[in-house]
């Protein structure tokens, strides 16, 4: 039986009549996205209409999940808000801190000794307030969500960015802020603007080598990493229809990567088919029961020009298999024009490593692709010429395909089998490397590819494919390799050319699992202990920021002014950082120490303007706070794409950082600096971002009258005794001003929750 089911048929029961009721108040047929948006806001049945991109909604999500790296500050944050237990369903999933290096066995043994306080801290602050705790190997977030928790017309948020994975089962999945699932574990409504929509209409049938992935990876093309933000991605059409459960979910997943708010598929027979093969044939009966309210109205499927902001057609029979990259996940290449790109850019056409698995890649569908694949390699004679790691998705899929010989296929070429867990797709990847300063090619079926962000070297082109492509690429060892023409020359001289890839939407001898790895939280938590150390350097308690001091802000220091693409990985970096996502102080030492300094074309090096001595961003910033002067950080275009993590907003405002002045945000980075507090301004003129000097010192004014809709001012006092003038723009509402005058949203929690 499903997990929460008496909350799933509680969501069913009042579907009907609150979509009956939007309809009503839209005053024509309705989208699958606007059917699920309406019928979960926080007031109930809505009497109005909501303009899309244009008004702030609250919603009532029906569950949290948060992973174990961003969970820590979420907790430590909810730990504030002086509730005994959380409102809503929610888990913690431990993937993020076991580092690949060796093997699944002994990288999981190193991982329970190396952060047993971290995991210690996050099983009894579970435990303590009824959250849900996925142990260290029970898999990644997302494919455990939709393993278990997923279902058709729900809403979620969750703390990582790819959240919206759980759209492979029809569900409006949305990746937060630890402050925002703080915000709903404590019972309150979540603030959201109301999304644009795109969609996306698939048709025909998928063949050979062509595969779900090949699907986002040309929309990621089509749309760019910000052309789906503030919009939900919605797919439809027959081609739609003919995807796996799990094929879904991968392109819901990569919608993280074109900026986009979610992305969804309507409910199906693939659906109903993923729900009973996972034991959850009562969802899917329940489901059944009204399906007609988890899809969009046949009007709209007939005329989706008229209901949609964008739509996108693509056939599935004619498309080909892409690659996508390097350093960015939107540069496509059909597989037909990837080698000439290769020799035009000069990028390393020897594949040195191709990784496998991943939250977005990691299905047992796509584990018998690839292994269709590899098989080939034994069976034709054909050595690897590049070294191999599988990463299954879940304890679930992992157990399965060992049982299967699927696991056996991968090693008999070489693969190592790693644990159930994020690993290089998030840098925790120990790459065995002679030269890290060489140039180098390695290909991924994850769904990122920012420079440093697989192995910590910029001089790594990582480029991101389907499973199938990178078991094809791996055998080859060449990025100019086209299996649907190429052949290879095996270990008898001969030329050979590999099948098209053949796999199984759900095993036929059903899923199998010894221990899947959940443990339940205590029925009463109220005497349970969570320790954190005072001395520790991986957790802290956190302290409130302060209030907002009533005036204009004068005297401000640049700190640093980002030239081009400066994603959360930039500002906050992950890999050897991430055990210290539970320590404020600890990883504010690597605020921004990626982002690349204007002036001077260097990482990590901006001057003091106390000084006059160029140093580290953090330490100068440190620099800045101990002397109490406030500074602002300039950005470019889509500031603080990718990751979700809100340590990006919350090193900056702990360090005295007091604005964020860009061209553009990414959409979780803004809210994330609104729930702490922090001033999130764009130029009203992006060619205003030019008049910014590197021994600026900056006002900002209006703040005395800080309203929606009104613009700031912002003064530029350059060394030369000259002064610069012009409007910013902002996107606060009433409640985000208060959340600033408060000093983060969580202070006006605590103080409601002690009234």
């Amino acid at each position: 039986m499903a997990f929460d089911l008496d909350m799933i048929q509680r969501v069913y029961a009042n579907l009907g009549k609150r979509v009956e009721a939007a309809r009503k108040a839209v005053g024509k047929p309705l989208t699958l996205s606007e059917k699920i948006l309406y019928s979960h806001l926080f007031a109930g049945e809505t009497t109005q209409a909501f303009e899309r991109g244009k008004a702030y909604v609250d919603f009532a999500p029906d569950r949290v999940a948060m992973q174990d790296a961003t969970a820590q500050m979420a907790l430590l944050q909810f730990m504030q808000a002086g509730r005994p237990q959380v409102a809503v369903p929610s888990t913690v999933h431990c993937d993020h801190l076991i580092q690949a290096e060796v093997g699944a066995v002994q990288d999981l043994d190193i991982a329970k000794s190396k952060n047993k306080e971290v995991y210690d801290f996050l099983a009894s602050i579970s435990n303590k307030y009824g959250i849900g705790f996925w142990k260290p190997g029970a898999g990644i977030i997302h494919q455990v969500v939709l393993e278990n928790y997923a279902f058709p017309g729900g809403m979620m948020i969750g703390t990582d960015s790819h959240t919206p994975n759980a759209g492979g089962l029809g569900m409006i999945a949305i990746g937060v802020g630890g402050a925002d699932a703080c915000d709903v574990m404590a019972g309150l409504a979540w603030e959201l603007k109301m999304p644009k929509l795109i969609g996306v209409k698939l048709t025909g049938k998928l063949s050979g080598w062509a595969s779900a992935k090949d699907v986002i990876l040309r929309v990621a093309g089509i749309l760019t990493v910000k052309g789906g933000t503030g919009c939900i991605v919605e797919y439809f059409g027959e081609g739609a229809e003919s995807l796996s459960a799990t094929g879904k979910g991968t392109i819901c997943n990569m919608g993280a990567e074109i900026g986009a708010t979610t992305s969804i598929f309507a409910y199906d027979e693939k659906m109903a088919d993923y729900l009973k093969a996972t034991s959850r044939a009562d969802i899917a009966a329940a489901a059944d029961a009204v399906k007609a309210d988890l899809r969009s109205d046949d009007e709209v499927y007939a005329d989706p020009a008229s209901y949609y902001d964008q739509l996108i057609e693509i056939d599935l029979s004619t498309l080909e298999p892409h690659i996508n990259g390097p350093f960015t996940p939107d540069l496509a290449w059909p597989l037909s024009n990837f080698a000439k790109a290769v020799k035009e850019n000069n990028w390393p056409a020897k594949l040195e490593v191709g990784l496998i698995g991943s939250c977005t890649n990691s299905s047992y569908e796509d584990m018998t692709r690839s292994a269709s694949v590899a098989a080939q390699a034994t069976a034709k004679n054909l050595k690897t010429k590049a070294e191999f790691t599988v990463t299954p998705g879940s304890e679930l899929v992992r157990f399965t395909a060992e049982r299967d010989g699927l696991l056996d296929t991968f090693e008999e070429i070489g693969g190592v089998v790693l644990a159930n867990a994020c690993g290089p797709c998030i840098g925790q990847w120990a790459r065995h490397m002679d030269d890290p300063t060489r140039k180098n090619s390695i290909i991924t079926s994850f769904n990122r590819n920012f420079a440093k962000r697989n192995d910590g070297n910029a001089s790594t082109h990582a480029f991101v494919a389907s499973p199938e492509i990178v078991t094809a690429l791996v055998i080859a060892g060449d990025l100019t390799f086209n299996p649907m023409t190429d052949t290879l020359t095996n270990e008898a001289g001969e030329q050979v050319m590999l099948d098209e890839p053949q796999g199984i939407e759900q095993p036929v001898k059903g899923y199998a699992v010894d221990d899947a790895g959940y443990q339940a939280p205590a029925e009463d938590g109220s005497d349970v202990q969570v320790i954190v150390s005072p001395t520790s350097d991986r957790l802290q308690l956190l302290a409130p920021f302060a209030a907002w001091e009533g005036t204009d802000l004068k005297g401000l220091k640049l700190l640093i002014k980002a030239k081009g693409k400066c994603t959360t990985d930039h500002i906050s970096m992950a890999g050897p950082w991430l055990k210290f996502r539970g320590h404020l102080d600890n990883i504010s030492n690597n605020m921004l120490i990626g982002a690349v300094n204007f002036y001077n074309e260097k990482t990590n090096s901006v001057k003091n303007q106390l000084t006059g001595e160029y140093g580290e961003v953090p330490a100068v910033q440190r620099a800045y706070k101990a002397a109490g002067i406030g500074s602002i950080v300039v950005g470019d275009e889509n500031y603080g794409e990718g990751s979700s993590r809100e340590h990006a907003a919350m090193e900056p405002r702990f360090l005295g950082v007091r604005a964020i002045l860009v061209r553009s945000f990414a959409r979780i980075h803004e809210t994330n600096l609104k729930k702490q507090g922090m001033l999130a301004l764009t130029f009203a003129n992006p060619a205003d971002y030019d008049k910014i000097q590197e021994d600026d010192v900056i006002d900002i004014d209006g703040l005395t009258e800080f309203s929606p809709g009104r613009p700031l001012e912002i003064v530029l006092h350059h060394a030369d005794g000259t002064t610069d003038e012009f409007p910013v723009n902002h996107t606060y509402n009433e409640g985000q001003i208060e959340w600033f005058k408060a000093g983060a949203a969580l202070n006006i929690i605590r103080m409601k929750q002690n009234a």
